[in-house]
This record gives C-alpha cells, sequence and structure tokens, in this order.
C-alpha cells in the first residue's frame, strides 16, 4: 500500500509557502504519493470552474523534482451529473494534465463530482444515466491513456460500485480497466449513517479500487489525525490486505496550523498497525 498526502491539506500553507517545500515536507514524513487537488495549487494553476486549468510546464517541473514520489492530479467536475462532454476543454486540459504529472507511474485523474442526491443509488436502474456519463468520459481517457479514479461524498461506496459495473458493462475490454474507485469509507458513513463502510469495500472486486481516502472523525466530528475513532482503520487495513490491495491509500488531513505533524503520526499509526499484521 502506498501512502500518501492531498494538496487541499495544506489550504493554510498554501498561502504563504510553494507548492514543492510543502511537497518536501510531507515526502520526509513519510509520503510516498501526492495527489495535486484542484483549487490547491497555487501557481500550478490558473481559473476557476469550467475555465480551470493546469499550468502543465510547472506541473512537468514540480514532478521531476521528486522523482522517488508518484502523483496524481484530482479535479472537481460534473463527472456523474451529465454536465462534463469528453471533448470539453477542462476534461481535455485534466487528461493532459494527468498525463504531464504521472512521472513514472501510471497517468491517473481523480474526478470529483460535487452534487448532492435526494436519495442513495440502491439498484442498476438507479445509475442508468450516470454511467452511460462516466462510460463516455472513460473511453476518452482510455485514449490518452489515463486511468478515472470517480468520487461522489452524497453516494455510499454501494452506489459507487453500481455506478462503476455499469458503467464498465458498456465499454470495451480494453477500455474497462481504466475505469475505478476512489473510495472514502467515512464519506459513505456520512452518506449512509447506518452502513457498514468496510463490508462495503470488502465487497468490491480489487480492480475497481484505485484509490482509498483515509481520515478520521470521533462522534461525527472530524478528526486532526488518522488514528483511533470512528472508522476502525485496524479491520480496514486488514481487509485490504486479503484483497490484495496495493494501491493509493491517501491521508485526508484536515488543514491546520499542525498538518504535517498530524500527517507524520497518522502515517506511523497506519504503519505500526500494517505491522502487527
Amino acid at each position: 500500500m502506498i501512502l500518501g498526502a492531498i494538496t487541499n491539506s495544506w489550504k493554510e500553507q498554501l498561502s504563504t509557502t510553494d507548492l514543492p517545500r510543502l511537497v518536501e515536507r510531507a515526502q520526509r514524513r513519510g509520503a510516498a504519493h501526492i495527489e495535486l487537488r484542484q483549487s490547491f495549487l497555487g501557481q500550478y494553476e490558473g481559473g476557476a470552474d469550467e475555465d480551470w486549468r493546469p499550468v502543465s510546464d510547472k506541473l512537468g517541473r514540480l514532478v521531476r523534482t521528486f522523482p522517488v514520489l508518484t502523483f496524481n492530479l484530482a479535479v472537481a467536475c460534473p463527472c456523474i451529473t451529465g454536465g462534463e462532454a469528453p471533448d470539453s476543454p477542462r476534461f481535455q486540459a485534466s487528461l493532459a494534465g494527468a498525463l504531464v504529472t504521472s512521472g513514472s507511474a501510471f497517468p491517473s485523474l481523480r474526478l470529483v463530482d460535487p452534487a448532492r442526491f435526494e436519495k442513495v443509488w440502491e439498484t442498476p436502474q438507479d445509475v442508468l444515466a450516470a454511467s452511460t456519463q462516466v462510460a463516455q468520459l472513460t473511453k476518452e481517457s482510455a485514449r490518452w491513456g489515463v486511468r478515472l479514479f470517480i468520487e461522489n461524498s452524497g453516494h455510499p461506496i454501494r452506489s459507487m460500485a453500481l455506478l462503476a459495473d455499469g458503467a464498465r458493462k458498456q465499454l470495451a475490454n480494453d477500455e474497462a480497466p481504466y475505469l475505478g474507485l476512489c473510495v472514502d469509507p467515512i464519506n459513505s458513513m456520512r452518506a449512509d449513517p447506518d452502513s457498514d463502510p468496510i463490508d462495503e469495500v470488502q465487497a468490491l472486486p480489487t480492480d475497481q479500487i484505485f484509490m482509498v481516502h483515509f481520515k478520521q472523525t470521533r462522534n461525527a466530528q472530524p478528526h486532526p489525525a488518522v488514528d483511533k475513532g470512528d472508522l476502525d482503520y485496524a479491520r480496514l487495513l486488514k481487509v485490504l490486505e486479503a484483497k490484495g490491495f496495493e494501491g493509493l491509500a491517501v491521508l485526508e488531513i484536515p488543514s491546520g496550523e499542525d498538518v504535517f505533524e498530524n500527517f507524520r503520526q497518522s502515517v506511523a499509526y497506519l504503519q505500526g498497525l500494517m505491522a502487527s499484521h
């Protein structure tokens, strides 16, 4: 499992510190991967909403500065609600940015649809329109050689699994492996408090889990580090290990003055759990 950091954790520091310095701090505290999140890239991006673009030449230099790290790009767009066409300038620029930031790793792009829904998806019929939209984006992404991670915080993991299954069935055999999920168990609990997100992770095909976001709450309130709390990380890690998951595990530490110390402590906690297995 590859432990990583995400740049929105550094919201407070980005106003005064260049992104490369922050990447270096995370690397020294145990990060092996960096997720480059739109709106938290400083001078490495420009514009907003539909006009947002990554500054590819700068991102390329950033990645080359840290040859032992891997990177991926994460972009907010209406990828499951029908508002993003495969040939839209933003999506095309995002694919180009994913290629630039890949370095020696497989080019990867996480798409976050911020939409909220009145009810969660429970049947294949519920995802028909969304799966067609995602399949169209994946076809274009596969043409570029870029893997897509899809995420929506309003749906539990089982609902996003329905979406991935529905979209993959519309893809050719060589296109389907380019589509997967970013799994966030805490967001899943928020979307459906009565569900067990770890059971839903266990039910996922391993080849559809492209990334797992690690964060913690206590009594449903954000906790500054990944350690004991509402989500049983010892159990989650055992499930991921049993599934043979060796992919990206990005620690989404809340922004704050102590974010790097909280990240270091979280890495130590997770490494301790993994060693105990």
